[in-house]
């Protein structure tokens, strides 16, 4: 595992400690914390589609999952309710999806979540060599190639994004 440091902490996260458990081939990148998507991406030096989202939604009372969607795309809610089967999700507040994942927003990932819920990768990321996940802490990169996040987090691929239209990927999530 390469590390690129900056002084930053925490040295650890449990997104760091459960991917290196999981013998998934990763690089933990570590940077200044970001204003927006694209100057992450380009801190990162990636570009800004490789950077993913990872976004809670719940879809009922303690029934949670995780969407991957690269920066620049959004997910399309009729696409995830289709793939799903249900009718109505919402997203959490960030209190709730602390509480739900155990991690703050804009730090939210996967791995080493509270719980393990299920993960859904926009079909979009196996296009790229490379991808950037949050590595649970601000300024905490983990990149890794999409095939291997995708084994990694049991993950479904599915089309469930679509290009933004207001040209407004700064927010991370």
């Amino acid at each position: 595992m390469d590390q690129q440091t900056s002084g930053l902490s925490p040295s650890t996260t449990a997104a760091l400690a459960a991917i290196a458990a999981s013998g998934t081939p990763h690089r933990v990148v570590r940077t200044e914390r970001a204003a927006s998507a694209e100057e992450a991406a380009a801190i990162q030096g990636i570009a800004t589609r490789q950077l993913l989202r990872t976004i809670v939604v719940r879809r009922g009372v303690d029934d949670y999952l995780f969407v991957l969607v690269p920066a620049g795309r959004r997910f399309d809610w009729p696409k995830l309710r289709e793939l799903l089967g249900v009718r109505r999700m919402t997203l959490p507040d960030a209190a709730e999806a602390q509480a739900a994942t155990g991690y703050e927003r804009y730090t939210i990932t996967p791995f080493g979540s509270g719980r393990p819920w299920p993960v859904i990768a926009d079909a979009a990321i196996t296009l790229e060599p490379v991808v950037s996940i949050g590595g649970g802490g601000f300024g905490i990169s983990i990149h890794l190639d999409p095939a291997d996040l995708i084994a990694a987090l049991d993950a479904t691929v599915a089309d469930v994004s679509q290009p933004e239209t207001t040209g407004d990927s700064s927010r991370l999530a």
